[in-house]
């Protein structure tokens, strides 16, 4: 059937529907997976999820650019298991002509808080030279804003299903492709997915992560800044990463 012809027979909604899903106490879980079983995922899933509709389109492009100190300090810090990081993005939801400057939170206790602030979609390639970013990264994080470079840049592709009980929010990503703004380098895992679930604490298996398990798609922590930066910085560290960066390899060749 192909996946895009399951994703228009699913149930759509929109964006002004989607604010009914507030996980205010949730946990997350990612998963990799081969691009190639996305048919087959969509479809075992299909009747019991809404997918996400933007201006009738259920694929939404996605563009990031993230910022990093010289020494790759962020970088290093996910690298080497700290509890307490944080990632520096400027991100353009090029489906709604969008595009903010967002600071993502990891503490100790594992929880992920985003913080963001928007800014015109033409300062997507200077938006460190707008001042409210600049005040903004001098305020919220321990790095001044004289500090930070452009470092790796990725698009891709996000479909969205939230479950028909609106307590549950997945967003798959497909077409990964990174630009090293510092080394000029390129890499393409566009034959994987980076899939996340996410739902309250405590919330009972969910008819996706079934599906999953039935595809022995088992759950992998996955950050995109930070396996793009491994792929395209000969300099920075890797060694924690070689595991998953030997299985997206296995996929994507």
């Amino acid at each position: 059937m192909g996946e895009m012809s399951i994703l228009e027979q699913m149930e759509p909604i929109g964006l002004a529907d989607m604010k009914a899903v507030r996980l205010m106490n949730r946990v997350d879980q990612k998963y990799m997976a081969p691009a190639s079983l996305l048919e087959e995922l969509l479809g075992r899933v299909a009747d019991g999820y809404y997918v996400q509709h933007i201006e009738g389109e259920a694929l939404a492009p996605y563009r990031t650019l993230y910022f990093d100190t010289e020494g790759l300090d962020m970088y290093t810090m996910h690298h080497n298991q700290k509890l307490n990081r944080q990632k520096l993005r400027v991100r353009t939801y090029r489906s709604t002509d969008t595009t903010f400057f967002e600071i993502k939170n990891k503490d100790n206790k594992k929880k992920t808080r985003k913080v963001r602030i928007p800014i015109e979609v033409a300062m997507f390639d200077h938006a460190l030279e707008v001042e409210e970013v600049r005040e903004f990264v001098d305020s919220k994080t321990p790095w001044p804003a004289t500090a930070l470079h452009e470092c790796l840049e990725n698009r891709f592709e996000r479909i969205t299903l939230v479950d028909k009980g609106m307590s549950e929010r997945i967003t798959i990503d497909s077409g990964i492709r990174f630009h090293n703004r510092a080394t000029g380098l390129e890499a393409d895992i566009a034959k994987l997915l980076v899939i996340e679930v996410k739902h309250e604490v405590g919330a009972p298996t969910s008819a996706i992560e079934r599906a999953l398990h039935d595809l022995h798609i088992l759950p992998r922590r996955m950050s995109k800044y930070c396996i793009g930066t491994a792929l395209t910085d000969p300099g920075a560290k890797k060694n924690r990463f070689k595991e998953k960066l030997l299985y997206i390899r296995k996929v994507t060749e």
